[in-house]
């Protein structure tokens, strides 16, 4: 069962990052095809990288189920990353700040990854935010990671059950931490993760 999980949470998180981001491009081709066709143009060959990066995606899952989403990457690189096309996607420059040991284990830098990868995702089809902020500090004995944006937010008691969400869960119970949401209507969402530096250092 938990392998069964990890499998499902690997498809979602990455796969279904790349395509819920190539929506996103396809829409905005659409809403441009007839006003502006270059800008059009340049959505539409996005969302064909996003395609191919798709389709490498479920190569890559069918064959080793990849648990190192970073691929030789550090983790700040990783992130930064993700960020640069998030911008391209959305027009939003985040705002960034990462600093953690370079010491933490494969597991640990895959959650932190995939839990901010995630929040992006659901920003981008979500939000309608305007200001991102991602924080991923060490202090006082814990690793803290925040992804918060300025969009319409949500009643949290009814929209808890997503499978990313549980997903996010998942990740941060299994590393011995916690995750808390903060969001209402209108003051748009924060997503917290603690984890305890001490279990998680490589000596």
């Amino acid at each position: 069962m938990q392998e069964r999980n990890r499998i499902a949470r690997e498809i979602h998180d990455g796969l279904g990052h790349t395509l819920a981001a190539q929506t996103i491009q396809i829409n905005n081709t659409l809403l441009f095809w007839q006003s502006n066709n270059d800008k059009a143009l340049t959505f539409l060959k996005q969302a064909k990288e996003l395609g191919a990066e798709a389709l490498l995606e479920i190569r890559r899952s069918l064959s080793v189920l990849r648990s190192n989403p970073l691929q030789g990457q550090s983790l700040k690189s990783a992130i930064e990353k993700l960020l640069t096309d998030f911008q391209q996607t959305t027009g939003i420059q985040p705002s960034c700040k990462i600093d953690v040991p370079h010491t933490l284990p494969t597991e640990v830098n895959t959650a932190l990854f995939r839990i901010v990868q995630e929040s992006l995702t659901n920003i981008c089809k979500h939000a309608e935010a305007t200001i991102v902020t991602v924080k991923l500090l060490a202090h006082a004995g814990m690793i803290h990671l925040s992804i918060e944006d300025n969009g319409k937010g949500f009643n949290p008691t009814q929209n808890t059950t997503g499978f990313g969400l549980q997903g996010m869960r998942e990740r941060t119970v299994a590393l011995g931490g916690q995750l808390n949401l903060h969001s209402q209507l209108g003051t748009g969402c924060c997503i917290s993760v603690s984890l305890p530096l001490s279990k998680l250092l490589v000596f």
